[in-house]
């Protein structure tokens, strides 16, 4: 056991890659011969796996979920900016640059209508929880848009770390829903072709959201999808925190 230990604890980024494999595994068999595909593996793995973050920060008393715990410490590898930068980029490469032409009033258009509601629906939920200062309302706002642009708003605006957290937590929630409803309402909205999963990644917004439920809808789709949603994320970080702010300073003032 002491030599497995060494060989886990020197290998942690393997150990970290085996876990949330082996974690998709199973929640996507699960889905699969369980539920008959009614709520896709992804979202369950996304539920699980904040689950089991949390219980890891409660068991070690830390801020980094299961990779306070020294077995799983390179989880903070796995799941750090590298390793998402990464991903998204490689997911953008399998996209058709000749069909995101074809798209691109398409894409924009919801892009800026996705973010415009979003952005307003989450300011209105702070509002009704009680913030009435323009940083909060305008993070927990831009939390709305993606999990994201949440903390990204509220660092650059000086938000409180429990108004960061609510940003966080009201795009976890948005993310999962995503995850959930994409694949039960996408013959219902026509999401069936490439222009359709551009113009659906742009208004929903939240990259690992709209590439989970594309591809438990139709794997071919995901690229398209996660083009658009990767051009909210970082249009989102750059009007959230500016445009956004200065408009409900002013209708505040």
């Amino acid at each position: 056991m002491n030599e497995l230990t060494q060989v886990l604890d020197k290998n942690g980024l393997i150990v970290a890659f085996l876990l949330v494999g082996l974690l998709t595994w199973l929640t996507d068999l699960f889905s699969k011969k369980v539920l008959k595909s009614r709520i896709p593996g992804s979202a369950i793995a996304i539920f699980l796996a904040l689950f089991f973050g949390y219980l890891g920060g409660v068991v070690a008393g830390g801020e980094k979920g299961l990779a306070d715990i020294n077995l799983f410490k390179g989880l903070s590898v796995l799941g750090g900016s590298m390793f998402r930068d990464f991903a998204i980029v490689a997911t953008a490469i399998g996209a058709s640059f000749l069909l995101i032409r074809k798209s691109g009033l398409l894409g924009l258009i919801s892009l800026i209508l996705g973010i415009a509601v979003f952005f307003i629906s989450g300011v209105a939920l702070a509002w009704v929880m009680g913030y009435r200062d323009a940083v909060s309302l305008c993070t927990i706002g831009a939390g709305a848009c993606t999990y994201i642009v949440g903390p990204v708003t509220g660092g650059a605006l000086g938000a409180s770390s429990e108004v960061i957290a609510l940003s966080i937590g009201t795009g976890v929630v948005k993310t999962i829903a995503v995850t959930i409803f994409t694949p039960i309402f996408a013959k219902k909205i026509g999401l069936e072709s490439p222009g359709s999963a551009m113009a659906f990644g742009g208004i929903m917004g939240t990259s690992s959201g709209v590439a989970a439920g594309l591809a438990a809808t139709d794997p071919k789709l995901v690229p398209y999808g996660a083009v658009t949603a990767t051009f909210y994320t970082g249009l989102g970080c750059l009007v959230c925190p500016s445009l956004f702010y200065l408009l409900i300073s002013a209708l505040l003032s």
